[in-house]
């Protein structure tokens, strides 16, 4: 093929040519210690080769392979072949390599600097001074965005001037549109976080906290709604255990619905974090406290047969990882989508992972579990917390519930 136009004259010589010639070693072996099939390498080689020989042609150095010269070649390969999304991947897992070894720049923060430096100064402040879990923090941050960057260019002159008026109306204007009560509570616990931060760090003149107005809503309105025990079978069901990645989602899925874990927590999870001995399992819940809970016989069953039969060999320390490389942890938001995944295999409306932790909460009180003890079992902190499941004991609100007056109004 040649590399300068879109005829096709013969194929990409075997050795390589042009300004990544030197590199070619170091992919080989880094993607070979990330895991990924001999296949795979072979692919993002010759595609680094043709990428080589591309910027050969027009006098490019590694240093010059910005985002935009990425995305240049790529619509050369869609101008002469149909592979581009394997064309993409390939290129993907040698430009992580190239960037990683600082050989080639990295991209530019969208939306632009001084909001990504503020978001990132922002994420460090949560994370040294309030101690914020990781999943805290990006969800912090992406509300924050939201704020930022509904503010005027220059950022840094329209923090001097921000005033009350302009945060109230920015609340107002999307609370409104909020998908739910408590998607307006996060954005309000957020931006009062972020507006005491901009004030502590002499970005604004003041603190406008006050101006965030607050969402009415009570705290135990709401009532729990878990899966009955069949959706709960169902959904286990679900996940294909003839598959490494169906392996996964299955212990996944059991850890979530049988030790009520969140996504975040499994997430967390580390191989250290399981005693196979004491049948015990270590979880990182919130404020970073680490809790041990028993090991059901199930939940161990499901860690076992993924872990010696479906986790890949790799050095990532967490317990669930991806199913292809590079592998690395799953993050909240992945084991959410593996809850949502599973309810659509199953038949059931798409859910998140916390329904599986109100299924397994309800299902102990039905069994005549205390309170007390269901606070317990899902590690709340609070009372109050656990109370909102006195609704879902039906049994014993049966005692109180009084008889209907004689003529009265039905």
């Amino acid at each position: 093929m040649d590399v300068s136009g879109g005829r096709r004259r013969g194929p990409v010589p075997l050795v390589m040519t042009g300004s990544l010639v030197p590199y070619e070693l170091l992919v080989r072996t880094e993607l070979g210690s990330l895991g990924y099939a001999a296949a795979s390498v072979t692919d993002a080689v010759r595609m680094m080769r043709r990428r080589s020989a591309w910027m050969e042609r027009r006098e490019l150095t590694p240093a010059e392979l910005t985002a935009p010269r990425v995305e240049e070649f790529l619509a050369f390969r869609r101008a002469v072949c149909r592979s581009e999304p394997v064309a993409r991947r390939s290129l993907g897992a040698v430009i992580r390599v190239l960037r990683g070894s600082g050989i080639v720049p990295a991209p530019a923060p969208a939306g632009g600097g001084a909001l990504e430096e503020l978001l990132a100064d922002y994420g460090a402040y949560l994370r040294g001074e309030r101690g914020l879990a990781a999943e805290s923090v990006r969800c912090y941050c992406g509300q924050a965005r939201k704020f930022l960057a509904a503010l005027p260019d220059p950022l840094e002159e329209s923090l001097v001037r921000l005033d009350a008026a302009q945060v109230t109306a920015f609340m107002v204007r999307h609370t409104a549109d909020a998908d739910s009560v408590w998607s307006a509570k996060a954005l309000v616990s957020a931006v009062r976080s972020l507006l005491r931060y901009l004030h502590v760090d002499g970005r604004i003149p003041a603190s406008l906290t006050g101006a965030v107005p607050s969402v009415a809503g009570w705290r135990l309105a709401p009532l729990p709604r878990g899966l009955p025990p069949q959706g709960i079978t169902a959904l286990l069901a679900a996940a294909d255990p003839g598959t490494p990645a169906g392996r996964r989602d299955r212990a996944v899925l059991t850890v979530l619905a049988r030790l009520g874990l969140r996504g975040a927590e499994v997430a967390a999870l580390r191989l250290s974090d399981i005693d196979w001995h004491a049948g015990e399992i270590a979880v990182r819940g919130k404020g970073s406290r680490i809790e041990r809970l028993p090991l059901p016989t199930e939940v161990g069953e499901a860690l076992a047969g993924y872990l010696t039969g479906a986790r890949p060999s790799c050095s990532a320390t967490a317990v669930f990882v991806t199913a292809r490389a590079p592998y690395q942890a799953l993050t909240g938001t992945c084991i959410r989508a593996i809850t949502g995944r599973a309810c659509e295999r199953a038949g059931l409306p798409r859910r998140g992972a916390h329904r599986l932790r109100h299924s397994l909460a309800t299902a102990i009180l039905r069994a005549g579990a205390p309170l007390p003890e269901v606070g317990q079992v899902l590690r709340h902190r609070s009372q109050l917390s656990t109370a909102v499941y006195a609704k879902v004991d039906h049994a014993a609100l049966q005692a109180l519930a009084q008889p209907w007056p004689e003529g009265g109004a039905r």
